[in-house]
């Protein structure tokens, strides 16, 4: 369990919430292992099978403090509120933001610069691990590629350029995806370039499959802060579509999924065996193959990074919440400029 930005996440299965005067007390088998002082709590996060109790809830709801129930995996199940509720207002600049040309330009680049930034990452740890001198230039090479996109983003004051560089940057990007692949796996795994609806190959069944899970995680987290998941900035808005999902899990790729799904890869975890080829050459994981992922995903969750904002070591898990939380900040006035979250 941890407090971030006044949100208390807890994370901890078969936790019990409590109050104890003005104090939040959480339980675990009985042991109180956390006090805070109900003024220092803005809203409340619970994860999987976690019990509060109905005076928690009540005082909550009472002092307009939100508690957002997800299930385990992350997945949005409800956010309880009281009567007087500020979701409206913050709908509201939602709505007032991305009818405003610059303040959605603004964001839909940040969005933009945390995809590349952190991809750019990515390569650049795939060239200081590389076997041989060619596969380091060439990730070298691809990482100064991306670093010339991201330059060229803060001049750029036309939302459909912000898309064009996005979609240069991501075409440099995967090309050198083969390169992170390690040579005895390049075979099984040959991805030349994205494909989707369906994917063609095993690499890109990999991070299809992981991608649909990260923008779930996303929704719901915007969910959880009360943000509407569907209208975004960078992606257009489209009838089913969260579009505002799909904008925050874009400095996420790289991170969450991209490099997970190499690991795996590279260390022999999914096989060729894993995989299933349909008729008209479309390739999903099989069951057993979902199985490796899904807990593979899980596990990557709990990994824990220092938050360059917040200065404080944060469940990767709990990062589209952290950041969801930054963008209702934005949206609301109390931040300059949304700022997505930028690994080392």
């Amino acid at each position: 369990m941890r407090q971030l930005l006044n949100t208390l996440f807890v994370t901890t299965p078969n936790a019990y919430l409590r109050l104890e005067g003005e104090t939040l007390c959480v339980e675990v088998e009985r042991e109180k292992r956390l006090q805070v002082p109900l003024h220092h709590i803005g809203s409340v996060v619970a994860f999987g099978d976690v019990m509060l109790t109905p005076a928690v809830l009540r005082r909550c709801a009472q002092d307009g403090r939100g508690v957002v129930l997800l299930d385990r995996n992350g997945e949005f199940s409800a956010r309880i509120e009281g009567p007087v509720s500020g979701n409206i207002l913050l709908r509201q600049a939602q709505h007032d933001a991305a009818g405003n040309a610059l303040t959605a330009l603004g964001i839909a680049r940040a969005c933009v610069v945390g995809k590349l930034r952190n991809a750019r990452q990515v390569l650049l740890r795939g060239a200081r691990e590389a076997k041989n001198t060619e596969d380091t230039q060439s990730l070298q090479q691809a990482s100064r590629l991306l670093a010339n996109q991201i330059r060229k983003l803060p001049e750029v004051v036309d939302l459909d350029l912000v898309r064009g560089l996005e979609g240069d940057g991501a075409r440099i990007y995967f090309a050198a995806i083969p390169l992170l692949i390690r040579a005895n796996q390049r075979k099984v795994f040959n991805f030349e370039r994205r494909s989707r609806r369906p994917p063609l190959d095993r690499f890109n069944a990999l991070i299809s499959f992981l991608y649909t899970l990260l923008v779930n995680d996303c929704r719901s987290a915007l969910e959880g802060v009360g943000l509407d998941p569907q209208l975004g900035f960078l992606h257009a808005v489209r009838p089913g579509r969260p579009a505002l999902a799909l904008d925050l899990m874009e400095e996420f790729r790289p991170i969450m999924v991209d490099r997970l799904a190499l690991t795996l890869i590279n260390r022999g975890q999914l096989t060729e065996q894993n995989f299933e080829s349909r008729v008209g050459g479309a390739v999903y994981l099989s069951e057993q193959g979902r199985k490796v992922v899904l807990t593979a995903y899980q596990q990557r969750k709990q990994e824990e990074l220092t938050h360059p904002l917040l200065e404080q070591t944060v469940a990767i898990g709990l990062l589209p919440h952290v950041q969801a939380r930054l963008l209702a900040r934005t949206l609301r006035g109390e931040m300059e400029g949304y700022l997505p979250f930028l690994t080392r």
